[in-house]
């Protein structure tokens, strides 16, 4: 019997069939949000363009002003998107948030420590050089690379490409992602359930979940328990898919004929994984020769087993498939608010952050009680065999990292 591997190797093994995707698209920047920057982007300007006011104000010469109290005489007025004259001295510029700052002037004053009758204005400040003022170039210099190469986009950096006049970016193709589980006992939500039988929660959950990451999902729906129709179903899965995602049928029952169906229509790398939940995984691939198989990963059926290996295994392989430089969750150290008995099994505890800011443990860790996912804010990483004593520092996932 072929031993169970630790997560650490299994993940490796996982990350080492991962082929990242050559081919790329220009899409207009405002779409370009989830999906992985295949070219680096460099800024063609400074920015700010110009030396500008970050406060409504007076922009005047800080040698005018010699003492709280001074006036100056109002001699223009600079909105946001125009640019004023040279600033001559004894005078001040009335100015807005934004707005260049004219030549000759070294600092503004905002307007709440200021009065002003006519064109006289009093300036009730000893002002700084450079007060409330940003400097051309600041945030980004001409040149510079602000966006590089394998970097999954956020709202933030589809903002800076738009900072810059970047109105396309390239970033790799979608990865696509066949799905489908098995389980005759499965239905579909808005269906009778028949009796014996459960809804296909699996199927809601991981192709949110796939979508989320941006990859194109190819729904197979259910497939019959049988070996000849789960043979079927991966051949014509593999068929113009990256990846072949399933859940259910991994196991070692009568009713499993996810194992040797991969087997028999390509090979089998991995299967069964020391970690809690979700120990039956398999990974391989379906078809013949690297260039024309589909990676294939097949997840145990147990809602709460599906949703954690997804995160942990199948959400890295994704990224690096999808050319991410970055694949591995971010993790905080936080305090266990609980005392937990460990397992011989690396386990993925559903916990959430409490008023105090330690962590609380859902009380039932089955992995069948779906609602643990929802009610925890992420989970804990605990090694194998380690209990958790009231106090102890925790290493803790949160979902926002995994998500």
């Amino acid at each position: 019997m072929r031993a169970m591997l630790d997560f650490e190797e299994a993940l490796a093994r996982l990350l080492a069939g991962a082929q990242p995707l050559r081919e790329s698209e220009a899409v207009p920047t405002h779409s370009a949000a989830g999906r992985v920057l295949a070219r680096g982007l460099h800024s063609t300007l400074d920015v700010p363009p110009l030396d500008n006011t970050s406060m409504d104000g007076y922009a005047l010469r800080c040698a005018d002003v010699p003492a709280a109290g001074a006036q100056l005489k109002v001699a223009q007025r600079i909105p946001a998107g125009s640019v004023g004259q040279l600033l001559t001295p004894g005078t001040a510029a009335r100015i807005f948030t934004g707005a260049p700052l004219p030549t000759g002037a070294d600092a503004v004053v905002m307007q709440e420590l200021c009065s002003v009758e006519g064109d006289v204005l009093t300036v009730n400040h000893l002002p700084q050089p450079g007060e409330w003022i940003r400097r051309r170039g600041e945030d980004i210099a001409a040149g510079a690379e602000v966006l590089a190469a394998g970097t999954r986009l956020s709202a933030a950096h589809v903002g800076v490409a738009a900072s810059v006049g970047a109105a396309q970016l390239t970033v790799f193709r979608r990865l696509r992602v066949a799905l489908f589980s098995t389980g005759d006992e499965l239905t579909m939500p808005g269906q009778p359930l028949k009796p014996g039988g459960i809804y296909n929660s699996n199927r809601y959950t991981l192709r949110a979940l796939l979508e989320g990451l941006g990859c194109t999902v190819d729904d197979f729906g259910i497939v019959p328990d049988s070996r000849e129709a789960t043979r079927a179903a991966l051949r014509a899965a593999a068929a113009g898919n990256d990846l072949i995602l399933t859940s259910g049928g991994v196991s070692v029952g009568e009713e499993d004929h996810v194992k040797p169906a991969v087997e028999a229509e390509g090979a089998l790398d991995l299967w069964k994984i020391a970690i809690k939940p979700g120990k039956p995984l398999a990974f391989g691939r379906v078809g013949a020769g690297d260039t024309a198989a589909a990676a294939f990963i097949g997840l145990p059926g147990n809602p709460v087993s599906s949703f954690v290996t997804f995160l942990m295994l199948v959400r890295p392989f994704v990224l690096k498939a999808q050319g991410a430089a970055a694949v591995a969750p971010r993790a905080q150290s936080l305090r266990a608010d609980f005392d937990c008995k460990g397992d011989p099994r690396r386990e993925f505890l559903r916990a959430r952050i409490g008023a105090t800011g330690g962590l609380e443990l859902f009380a039932n860790q089955s992995s069948g009680v779906l609602t643990s996912c929802t009610w925890a804010d992420g989970l804990i990483d605990n090694p194998p065999g380690q209990a958790i004593r009231r106090g102890d520092t925790v290493r803790f996932l949160p979902f926002c990292e995994l998500l």
